[in-house]
């Protein structure tokens, strides 16, 4: 049985999905962790490291809180006449942000494009062009201009 919500675990965790999404990816540096991890495959910490040029004291939080946020896991693995070093691999809860960041990806391509076009491309099996986009239940394209946004019926009052 889980103990009654209060106005302090309220404050502590939104409502709103975004504002909770935040809490986990507040900064550019988780999100270029997980482009690497999604998109490039890495899974060590010499590889973050490398491909992102980041500190190791900056990255070891980040990847400590995408684990605590049970995004990512972490395992050990010795390579022969080393020290135990850590792996972190994707969770399905990691694997499903690959359609927010492509969304990212895709509003970047368009808006503040690079001058030597896209770095990544999103492609089918068939090797078509993909865009990220809306579907109903019934897996049919939505069009932006006919989405709309409505406020559930199980949203508390503020």
């Amino acid at each position: 049985m889980t103990a009654p919500r209060t106005k302090a675990s309220r404050q502590s965790e939104p409502d709103c999905s975004i504002e909770r999404f935040l809490l986990v990816f507040s900064d550019r540096w988780s999100f270029l962790i997980m482009r690497e991890a999604l998109m490039a495959g890495v899974e060590r910490f010499a590889d973050f490291q490398k491909s992102l040029g980041i500190a190791p004291n900056i990255l070891t939080d980040r990847l400590e809180r995408l684990v605590a946020a049970e995004v990512m896991t972490k395992r050990s693995y010795q390579e022969p006449g080393a020290r135990t070093r850590r792996s972190y691999h994707l969770t399905q809860s990691g694997k499903d942000l690959a359609v927010p960041l492509a969304a990212l990806q895709q509003w970047g391509d368009t808006h503040k494009p690079p001058r030597g076009g896209p770095s990544v491309e999103r492609r089918s099996p068939s090797g078509d062009l993909v865009r990220v986009g809306f579907l109903d239940e019934a897996d049919s394209p939505v069009s932006q201009e006919d989405l709309s946004f409505v406020a559930s019926a199980h949203r508390s009052d503020h």
